[in-house]
């Protein structure tokens, strides 16, 4: 859709703006940084379990979707979202978009955590910054790159550890910062994309000449002093199927496991929730995998073998190991096709790039950078990678065959 033809607000659902769905109420709460603790993650499945469809979807943006809510349980919803402190505002709630780097390991320049956290809060303390359309995003990256070139519209990336650049659409606009002072500056870079857009635009690429347009206002109201930008680190290769064992930091271990399609059961809600109590910490991660951090060493395989049980996603060898999917038939009345249960009839072998299965051309869901594509029309499915090079499969055999065809043409 053009910016000309689109309404000046969003339609984005969020906690409290639920939207109607085809199998009931969605519900998306926002979970900055993807940080959560086991009590917040159990109230999220207790919640999907007692007032929508029993499972939570992960989203490419480190959020959680609960579906099926019941005409009139919105309100409990947000009441026990508020009790567990997932929803510290009403007017800022589907604005509190903020991917985090996820793996704290000894590779981290920043403390992306202590970042999030401080840019969620004063970003919920600015008034003006509940207009910004819920489509925005803010990321900090701890200086690997793994989130700051995931479509990111503000991103703080640590050069090292004493500086961070603001990355403005992707693009470096050689504006630096301390760590200290990284959220200040994200707050002023989306304050200037409020006053620079013109009420259609949602993101910071849709404004013509955006990057230098929202650096000059930010170089005007901070004073500071432009230096040579840097390119932007993509995403490593590999990062949508890192699950297992991902990182040690002394004698703890850091384990992730996917969720298969993006979706997790009550059961696996469960199991995840019992090993982050025995852990130190819970991060949702925008390849719909769940980091468990801090668990001893010892105990990290035990855990390990627990997860794949409640069959999720623990070997980047599994076929479900970076393989997501949109809603589909019957959830999404546009959907074309029954995307997930097909995705999981073919089950493809893993390879060095996502798959990503969309029932219909919005590609809801879709990962950011280089994807598989699996898409359902009305004469089947095409497959491609990106836009590029797509072939035509009638049935699950064939949309096998151009998999495999489209990996090893990359």
């Amino acid at each position: 859709m053009s910016t000309a033809a689109r309404p000046e607000r969003d339609a984005c659902p969020g906690a409290l703006r639920v939207h109607d769905a085809a199998d009931g109420g969605l519900a998306r709460v926002r979970v900055p940084g993807g940080a959560l603790t086991p009590r917040q993650f159990a109230v999220l499945g207790a919640a999907s379990a007692g007032l929508g469809d029993g499972g939570l979807e992960l989203t490419s943006r480190a959020n959680v979707q609960v579906r099926g809510l019941a005409a009139g349980r919105q309100r409990e919803l947000a009441d026990r979202l508020s009790g567990a402190g997932l929803l510290p505002s009403a007017t800022h709630e589907r604005v509190r978009n903020i991917l985090g780097s996820p793996y704290d390991d000894d590779r981290a320049l920043l403390d992306t955590q202590a970042v999030a956290r401080a840019l969620d809060e004063a970003l919920c303390a600015t008034p003006a910054l509940a207009d910004l359309p819920g489509r925005f995003l803010f990321a900090v990256d701890d200086g690997r790159g793994d989130v700051v070139s995931m479509g990111a519209d503000v991103g703080l990336l640590a050069l090292d550890a004493a500086t961070v650049a603001l990355v403005l659409g992707g693009v470096d606009s050689g504006i630096r910062s301390t760590p200290e002072g990284a959220p200040a500056l994200a707050l002023a870079a989306a304050v200037a994309f409020l006053a620079e857009k013109d009420g259609r635009e949602w993101r910071v690429n849709e404004l013509r000449d955006g990057v230098r347009r929202i650096t000059e206002r930010v170089r005007a109201a901070t004073g500071v002093t432009l230096v040579e930008a840097v390119p932007v680190p993509s995403t490593p290769p590999g990062t949508h199927a890192q699950v297992g064992e991902v990182f040690r930091r002394g004698g703890a271990v850091a384990i992730a496991a996917g969720a298969p399609l993006g979706r997790l059961s009550w059961e696996q809600v469960d199991i995840i929730t019992a090993a982050s109590e025995a852990a130190d910490g819970l991060r949702l991660t925008p390849w719909r995998t769940v980091v468990v951090t801090g668990l001893p060493a010892g105990d990290a395989p035990s855990w390990l073998s627990a997860l794949d049980a409640r069959g999720l996603v623990v070997d980047a060898r599994a076929p479900g190991a970076g393989v997501t999917s949109c809603t589909g038939r019957p959830g999404c009345a546009k959907a074309l096709a029954d995307v997930r249960g097909d995705a999981r009839r073919a089950s493809p072998p893993p390879g060095g790039l996502p798959v990503h299965w969309s029932g219909c051309g919005r590609r809801c869901g879709r990962p950011q950078g280089r994807v598989l594509e699996v898409l359902a029309t009305e004469a089947g499915y095409e497959v491609g990678l990106d836009d590029e090079n797509r072939t035509t499969a009638t049935d699950l055999d064939e949309v096998g065959a151009a998999l495999d065809a489209a990996r090893r043409a990359v």
